[in-house]
């Protein structure tokens, strides 16, 4: 990858992707955490190739429910159409580049880990009070 294809994708995953190999919670990384970060989107670029099946260098709607479904997720179209429209840039195609790909991913493992921490009876449903629902979406969201 050219080193200015980097700067879209930087700009667009480095506060999450940073936070995640920051040691030392100090708003920097080090050396080990910028090689770990280097590593895991690499294997995001890897994945992202492997569902690009048209070759195009974006994920379409298709592309990314499928991926999805073979991530093992069992979402609605509706739903897979809300996630394109929300990180899709703003073009004719409506396509997913690989910093938006990484997003959805990682959002949407995250989201999963906490729903997988309140659905303790494992029944695929949770309750949630408000202010137990503003912590999840505050602590994994933004």
């Amino acid at each position: 990858m050219p080193a200015r294809a980097l700067v879209p994708l930087y700009i667009g995953v480095s506060r999450s992707a940073s936070d995640m190999f920051d040691r030392g919670q100090c708003g920097k990384v080090d050396l080990y955490g910028f090689s770990a970060l280097w590593t895991y989107l690499q294997q995001w670029k890897s994945l992202f190739q492997q569902y690009d099946q048209d070759r195009s260098g974006s994920i379409s709607f298709a592309e990314l429910h499928q991926a999805l479904s073979q991530m093992g997720y069992s979402l609605s179209p509706q739903f897979v159409q809300q996630v394109m429209t929300r990180y899709a840039p703003r073009s004719a195609n409506m396509t997913l580049q690989l910093d938006g790909f990484i997003q959805v991913c990682t959002r949407l493992q995250s989201m999963t880990e906490s729903f997988r921490e309140k659905d303790t009876a494992r029944s695929g449903s949770v309750r949630l009070s408000y202010d137990d629902f503003l912590t999840v979406f505050v602590g994994r969201l933004l």
